[in-house]
């Protein structure tokens, strides 16, 4: 994030993750001794203060986006690792052409082979919270669907009118287009770490960065076959043709 003697206007305005969920409102800035912006307080819907790196916030205009942690961790190992083992092999290179002492290559290879093993065991931990969080997503999927069937069956018999219908089918469709684009962005990020612990650069084309671009749930058709790997059959609700589904 680019400092901005302007950050303070930001407060007071609305903070949402990158799935536009309302995390709740800016109250201060944390600055060092230097005057360096260098976190964020958040006031939660609840009351309760969040004080986050302001290195994880993104500015438009008066929009405030707090990019993920995961994220941001995963860009630190997907950088640093592949580096450290560039310069390890740089390194072996000039022991082999004889450039440094036998016991100058001993010392600097155990040093960076410390430091990768130590950004390895991090990355794995932060590999195993991302599946953690997948499996949280698919979960939310899945009940989010069930929600959905229950307002149908509520509503076709005559138990919800058609007002708080709307408003209801509105918010979980809703819903249920940002827990998928945040599952989806998961598995991605998810893939490019592993990838780099495996040795492997991953280059995302088009078509893979397209997939966590996920399309608004329409109203005439929802099924919960937009969340793979739910832990049961998928649920398909046919708004329009509800009495002719058998459900």
């Amino acid at each position: 994030m680019s400092q901005n003697s302007n950050l303070f206007l930001s407060v007071g305005k609305q903070i949402k993750d990158e799935y536009g969920r309302g995390l709740g409102k800016v109250a201060s800035f944390a600055l060092t001794p230097s005057g360096k912006f260098d976190a964020v307080f958040i006031e939660q819907g609840d009351g309760k203060f969040l004080k986050r790196s302001v290195e994880h916030l993104k500015f438009d205009g008066t929009d405030v986006t707090l990019i993920s942690k995961i994220k941001s961790q995963t860009n630190v190992f997907c950088d640093q690792i592949p580096l450290i083992w560039r310069k390890e092999q740089a390194l072996k290179e000039l022991s082999d052409k004889k450039k440094i002492s036998k016991e100058l290559y001993e010392e600097l290879h155990g040093d960076f082979d410390g430091a990768l093993n130590q950004l390895k065991s991090e990355a794995q931990n932060l590999i195993e919270e991302m599946d953690k969080e997948i499996a949280r997503c698919a979960n939310e999927i899945r009940e989010l669907n069930y929600a959905l069937v229950h307002l149908e069956i509520e509503h076709e018999i005559g138990k919800i009118d058609d007002q708080s219908y709307h408003t209801a089918f509105a918010i979980i469709q809703e819903n249920l287009k940002r827990v998928n684009m945040e599952k989806s962005d998961l598995e991605l990020t998810n893939n490019k770490l592993s990838n780099i612990l495996l040795g492997e650069t991953p280059k995302m084309d088009e078509q893979e960065k397209n997939k966590v671009k996920v399309e608004e749930p329409s109203k005439e058709f929802i099924s919960a076959s937009s969340a793979p790997e739910l832990p049961e059959p998928p649920v398909v609700v046919y708004v329009k043709e509800i009495g002719k589904t058998g459900i």
